[in-house]
């Protein structure tokens, strides 16, 4: 029986022509060959599994070839060929620094480069995982490769480039390997699956390809081990069940409860993937993925952002222009959100859940009395028309300050409060007369001063403009109050500094009994950042604590005051300026008397005197 070989070993490529994925880079390699433009040290890096090892071993081969082929390559004919082909070459000399990384290993290196070659010009020395040398066989390799005799080249491979002394990295070539297309990788596995006389699907090979995610020797052992699995007949079905894979349909089927705001259904589909073992962290990147792909599919100038296969990307591409590219926008910062929060989450499945439930609301249809409120997969009377969907880059009119909304609801009419004065704090005394926190004129706040708002998103979301004017103008052709992006834009509503500080205030006469809190937001008002994000500036630690233990219910309120989902606030400590002054009694009297002829003229027709 033939001894087997795994195609990682059986398919590495021997010539320039066979290695994939790195076309321009073994040109520039065969061109200096012809040329004779050798250097004395060259480094090849790049990811995992991309060829760096392969390149160079052709690359040494190539040239101490005794007669190269027209194109460049080596003839595997000559005496030089043979004995590396048969691996006896003396001239070729590999070190893995990854378990040969000490001074002394370097050393015994330098001392073989004295030996010239027996057989060809070159000697040459490959050093795999160059990164793991020490500094200190860092240091003692320098001389050598900056003045290496004429019969010694050096070729260095490593995964991670920024770990290799400067001083190495400027005495070398460097060439950067790049990660290989899913398409290249199709190609080489259909290629060997006709060799081996292998049955394959193609989108069985396009999923091996993702999951080897651009190294073609992982995609190699990925191909042996699902050809092992399924008897040499490789499909679809067989591919995704031995490697785990959650299959696409699951998320098309979950994008099409989205679009029908099927509550119930995605659901089930959530729990049928639990059921199956998926982990619902993979899962929910899964889906951020699925939605990132089909925003992409969406728009023809992106379609070559598709890393996947041509029938795959078909599929994305029709299913894509169901959907309106606001809520690509809003459902990957819903999934971005969940695997922030995932980790953190004491109840990780109810975080799963809830977002489905987001997603499904962000197209919800508005129901009459008479349908209930069952959620997802109730009966809908009245059918919206979808938005047309439009290009992903086109650009959104601005709504200006003065066609914006206004508002009518009592908050906005609530006036700002006064500022409290600072609460005299207990100081240990050094001398018997008391002094106390006296603050002459206190500072007064003013709304006024704020920058006029503008309607768009936060900074750390996607900027969404929604015009307002033209929504107004034409009702009928957007599908009236029950669009799709009509339901979006009522959650979108602009609103200004004066009117966040009135539904600020509104929170604090709701709550007359809670002192601490409320005693905390009458001295911290909101300060605009940006349209929707706002900064609270307390006193002291003890307070942003007070303020954040109530941050979600306090936002909560402000949304739904302002009609706004974007409302964000953050509590941050005022900078420490200069210490207060305390005053002595009399201070406090001689200043008043001072600054006010009424007193002096009180205190002198009383005949009284200062003690």
């Amino acid at each position: 029986m033939e001894q087997y070989i795994v195609s990682a070993r059986k398919y590495r490529p021997s010539t320039f022509k066979t290695v994939v994925g790195q076309q321009s880079l073994t040109h520039t390699l065969k061109s200096a060959i012809d040329s004779g433009h050798l250097a004395h040290a060259y480094l090849f890096c790049g990811p995992r599994g991309v060829g760096k090892t392969s390149c160079a071993r052709i690359f040494a081969k190539t040239i101490n070839c005794l007669h190269p082929t027209p194109d460049g390559e080596a003839c595997n004919e000559c005496e030089s060929c043979v004995a590396f082909n048969e691996q006896r070459s003396l001239n070729i000399v590999e070190l893995d620094a990854a378990s040969n990384n000490s001074v002394d290993d370097i050393r015994n290196l330098i001392e073989q480069v004295r030996i010239p070659p027996q057989i060809g010009r070159y000697r040459v020395f490959i050093i795999d995982e160059v990164h793991m040398l020490s500094t200190a066989a860092f240091n003692a390799f320098l001389k050598t490769l900056e003045e290496p005799p004429s019969h010694a080249i050096f070729i260095l491979a490593t995964t991670e480039k920024h770990k290799i002394l400067p001083t190495i990295l400027s005495r070398c070539q460097i060439y950067d390997f790049s990660r290989i297309t899913i398409p290249d990788i199709v190609d080489q596995l259909k290629y060997i699956a006709g060799n081996e006389g292998i049955a394959v699907e193609p989108a069985a090979l396009n999923v091996i390809a993702q999951k080897a995610d651009g190294a073609m020797r992982d995609a190699l052992s990925i191909f042996d081990q699902v050809a092992a699995s399924s008897g040499g007949n490789i499909t679809y079905a067989s591919t995704i069940e031995n490697l785990n894979v959650l299959d696409h349909d699951y998320y098309f089927r979950l994008m099409e409860a989205f679009r029908t705001s099927n509550v119930i259904e995605a659901l089930l589909i959530y729990k049928e993937i639990r059921d199956k073992g998926f982990d619902s962290l993979f899962f929910i990147n899964g889906l951020a993925k699925h939605i990132r792909d089909m925003m992409v599919a969406a728009t023809p100038q992106t379609h070559k952002l598709l890393d996947m296969g041509e029938e795959v990307a078909a599929r994305f591409i029709s299913e894509s222009v169901k959907f309106h590219p606001k809520f690509y926008y809003m459902a990957m910062d819903l999934c971005n959100t969940c695997d922030l929060n995932y980790r953190t989450a004491s109840n990780k499945q109810f975080l799963v859940e809830l977002t489905l439930i987001k997603l499904c609301r962000l197209l919800e249809r508005p129901t009459t009395p008479t349908e209930g409120g069952g959620g997802g997969g109730g009966k809908q009377t009245t059918a919206a028309p979808q938005p047309q969907p439009q290009p992903v880059g086109q650009a959104r009119t601005q709504a200006s300050p003065a066609t914006a909304p206004q508002r009518t609801s009592a908050a906005t009419s609530t006036p700002p409060p006064a500022a409290a004065k600072p609460i005299a704090q207990p100081q240990q005394q050094t001398t018997a007369e008391p002094r106390v926190a006296y603050t002459p004129t206190p500072p007064q706040y003013t709304a006024a001063t704020a920058a006029k708002p503008t309607v768009a998103m936060p900074g750390n979301m996607p900027r969404i403009m929604i015009n307002n004017t033209a929504a107004a103008q034409q009702p009928a052709a957007s599908g009236s109050a029950n669009s799709p992006a009509a339901a979006m834009q009522r959650h979108l509503s602009p609103f200004t500094p004066e009117q966040m500080l009135a539904a600020w205030n509104s929170y604090i006469e709701k709550h007359p009994s809670e002192k601490v809190i409320v005693n905390t937001m009458r001295t911290a008002l909101p300060s605009r950042v940006d349209d929707t994000l706002y900064e609270i500036h307390v006193d002291n630690v003890g307070q942003v604590e007070f303020i954040k233990a109530r941050q979600t219910e306090i936002v909560e309120f402000l949304r739904q005051q302002l009609s706004n989902d974007m409302v964000a606030i953050e509590v941050k400590v005022k900078e420490s300026g200069p210490a207060p002054k305390f005053w002595s009694p009399r201070e406090i009297v001689e200043d008043m008397v001072q600054r006010n002829p009424e007193v002096r003229n009180m205190i002198q027709e009383l005949g009284l005197s200062l003690a």
